[in-house]
């Protein structure tokens, strides 16, 4: 918040911290767009909202915040409702759970999801101890942008080959799930580390995310993860082991 504040962008730009305000339920799943039209007359088309998209929208009779997100790869809505109002919202959830066949899970199964997609999540794959090069997330930077804090960091970034990059790995151990720091070694030598882990249930695999050295080759097979101490098999990954060009999420 001090470094917003010190950053407002022009006379009238406020910011408000509204995090101790509102509270939030993750709608995902084939079934997520039917089962908010239940919920909601706003239209929730997938032309009216598309993937990314955020609107304001009656849910229930609470005044909610809706996005088309995904950290499931699934089709999935987040809705943001003010403090008040989420006991009457989970109870309208709830009440059409069954016509859907649907279920409460919780960060475990989000976790799994998530890996199996290769999805990173802030504090772990990204932060302030990973460029943008490094992370992936360069594609999502103007860098024609005339002017903007960092300007000139970002653009020495683009301009070097990064040390290390993200990936993701699927690990041979029935001793462990990774979960973070494991050592990462290609031939022996340290390598690298990993940032997340945990077990894909879709896909039956110990799976991970982390940081490897940009030397080794996405075909190597000579990696090991370190869990509990032993040295276990680990393979690159080069693409998501479902839906590896994200049509579910935008349908």
């Amino acid at each position: 918040m001090r470094w917003f504040a010190a950053n407002l962008a022009g006379a009238g730009v406020t910011i408000e911290n509204v995090s101790d305000q509102f509270g939030g339920m993750a709608l995902f799943g084939p079934a997520a767009r039917a089962a908010l039209e239940r919920l909601t007359l706003a239209d929730v088309s997938n032309l009216a909202f598309p993937f990314m998209a955020a609107r304001r929208m009656a849910v229930g009779f609470a005044p909610a915040i809706v996005a088309r997100l995904s950290v499931t790869g699934e089709l999935g809505y987040e809705i943001y409702v003010p403090a008040a109002h989420m006991q009457a919202t989970w109870a309208i959830l709830e009440g059409c759970r069954t016509e859907f066949d649907g279920r409460w899970v919780g960060m475990y199964a989000l976790n799994s999801l998530r890996l199996e997609k290769g999805f990173g999540i802030w504090s772990r794959e990204f932060s302030r101890d990973y460029s943008p090069h490094m992370s992936g997330l360069s594609r999502f930077i103007d860098y024609e942008k005339p002017d903007f804090i960092g300007r000139d960091a970002a653009l020495k970034d683009k301009e070097t080959a990064p040390s290390r990059r993200l990936v993701s790995l699927a690990i041979e151990s029935d001793i462990s799930d990774a979960a973070g720091y494991e050592t990462i070694h290609c031939r022996g030598e340290l390598a690298g580390h990993v940032t997340s882990g945990g077990y894909g249930h879709c896909v039956e695999k110990n799976l991970a995310m982390g940081y490897l050295a940009s030397t080794v080759k996405s075909d190597s097979d000579d990696l090991t993860v370190t869990l509990l101490g032993e040295p276990c098999p680990a393979r690159l990954l080069r693409e998501p082991l479902i839906d590896p060009l994200g049509r579910r999420m935008r349908l």
